[in-house]
């Protein structure tokens, strides 16, 4: 029983451990993402898709304006205008693609300086503060004064509280009372 070593003395038994698969899925890695690391990846890929798509349209509308403009050219070569009044194909076809109507004319500089000043004086009008009444503003300095003295023991002005209150609920009465009527 203890006569024969516990190890073998020959070649040491090697062990090789062979996967069931060659290449493990990329799949199974997923729960490793974080939430983040996810959305990142997800935006990543969307603004690539938009990217191009962007890259597309912008092509086909750049193939498209030079097919008009060559047409407005060989159109305008072989043709005389009418008419100064008459706005060309070239202008047409440029309003088509961007958008906009050659025909509508922009507000002038004096027309806006105009708006800009019916707006200010609109708004200095709701801008009326009215000044607070002599019992209020006593109230309020009183507070203060008192919070200032007692810093530590805000409690101590109680009084002074409830009078800023009650002078305050008057002056809301007040402006409620003129506003419904």
């Amino acid at each position: 029983m203890g006569a024969g070593e516990s190890k073998e003395t020959g070649a040491p038994s090697q062990h090789v451990f062979a996967a069931d698969q060659p290449n493990p899925p990329t799949k199974s890695f997923a729960f490793l993402q974080t939430d983040s690391t996810r959305v990142r990846n997800q935006e990543l890929q969307m603004q690539t898709r938009v990217t191009t798509e962007l890259e597309r349209l912008a092509s086909e509308s750049a193939k498209y304006l030079s097919d008009l403009t060559a047409a407005a050219t060989s159109s305008q070569s072989s043709q005389e205008p009418s008419s100064s009044s008459d706005s060309s194909l070239l202008d047409k076809a440029k309003s088509a693609i961007t958008g906009t109507n050659p025909n509508s004319s922009e507000p002038s500089h004096d027309s806006v300086q105009k708006e800009i000043s019916e707006l200010r004086k609109k708004l200095e009008e709701r801008k009326k503060i009215e000044k607070v009444d002599s019992a209020t503003e006593k109230a309020r300095e009183e507070l203060v004064a008192c919070l200032r003295t007692n810093d530590r023991r805000p409690l101590d002005c109680w009084k002074e509280v409830e009078d800023f209150k009650r002078e305050v609920g008057r002056l809301e009465r007040r402006f409620v009372e003129g506003a419904v009527r």
